[in-house]
């Protein structure tokens, strides 16, 4: 059964740092790019970062750049989203999801757009409040 499975979620206060992680079952994620998407209460489900397993580069939102670092672990088919300098605006059900291919872009797909990745996990819960 291909499976992909987010956790890490917490409250955390503004300032904090969480890691998330997205553990793959039945299948490789070597074989795929892997993105972090998030979703808040009311808005539209938007990217955060992508990961290319073809050649290793990574690809952030500009609101995360710097804060937010996108890394994998093969050993373990998991991908990790570690994330620092919390903000409120940071509050979301994060998701991550497979790529159709093992690079973020391809021929007719953009990275930032969720209808171009298959495999969604079921989210983890981040919240930053004081």
């Amino acid at each position: 059964q291909v499976q992909l499975v987010e956790s890490g979620g917490a409250l955390v206060q503004p300032g904090g740092s969480l890691r998330l992680s997205c553990t793959a079952s039945g299948f490789s994620l070597e074989n795929y790019a892997i993105g972090w998407f998030r979703q808040a209460p009311g808005q539209e489900r938007e990217v955060v970062s992508c990961s290319s397993s073809s050649d290793g580069s990574t690809l952030y939102a500009f609101s995360v750049q710097g804060r937010f670092t996108i890394s994998s672990d093969n050993a373990k088919n998991t991908v990790y989203l570690q994330m620092s300098r919390l903000t409120p605006e940071d509050t979301a059900v994060y998701y991550c999801a497979t790529a159709r291919g093992r690079a973020c872009n391809g021929p007719g797909r953009h990275w930032s757009t969720p209808r171009v990745y298959d495999n969604w996990g079921q989210g983890t819960q981040v919240t930053v409040s004081s």
